[in-house]
């Protein structure tokens, strides 16, 4: 069994992922993102948050390749790792490394304490979205449900290699 800290699907709320996504910048893309933390129970200082996120992505573009944002962030604005999730609607330039616009991103935010926690889970996300078959299925899914799904059932995928 994947250990909690490290399974996607795990840090993700319902109201934590976004489909169909619409913004004309990747700023605008990334305040909605963080706009879903509104009320979470471990965020504890969402001014924070977005000023960390702003200055991650300052540093260096978390544009991945192949359409995937993977905005990240340890920050003393939450007391856990937890994970928000967009398809947007139309592709966004966010000087990804292979040029191309993004319509996928996973935002990670952790504790500033939670280093390896953060990694791990940055990996896995990795390893999951190198796979076209589950960055297609993201990109047809209609609704946050069918995201949890198509997320699980690629995670099982994982552990079966």
């Amino acid at each position: 069994m994947l250990q909690v800290e490290t399974e996607i699907t795990k840090l993700l709320r319902p109201g934590s992922i976004c489909v169909g996504l619409r913004g004309a910048t990747k700023d605008e893309i990334l305040e909605s993102m963080l706009d879903t933390l509104e009320g979470h129970p471990a965020v504890i200082d969402l001014e924070k948050v977005r000023e960390d996120v702003a200055s991650r992505e300052k540093i260096m573009s978390t544009g991945v390749g192949q359409g995937l944002g993977l905005p990240h962030a340890k920050t003393a604005g939450v007391t856990e790792t937890m994970a928000v999730f967009a398809v947007t609607e139309e592709p966004i330039e966010f000087r990804a490394i292979d040029d191309e616009p993004v319509r996928l991103l996973f935002m990670l935010l952790g504790p500033e304490t939670s280093r390896s926690q953060h990694i791990k889970v940055l990996s896995r996300i990795s390893r999951l979205m190198n796979r076209h078959q589950i960055r297609d299925a993201l990109l047809a899914a209609r609704s946050p449900d069918e995201v949890v799904e198509i997320l699980s059932d690629g995670e099982l995928d994982l552990m079966d290699r």
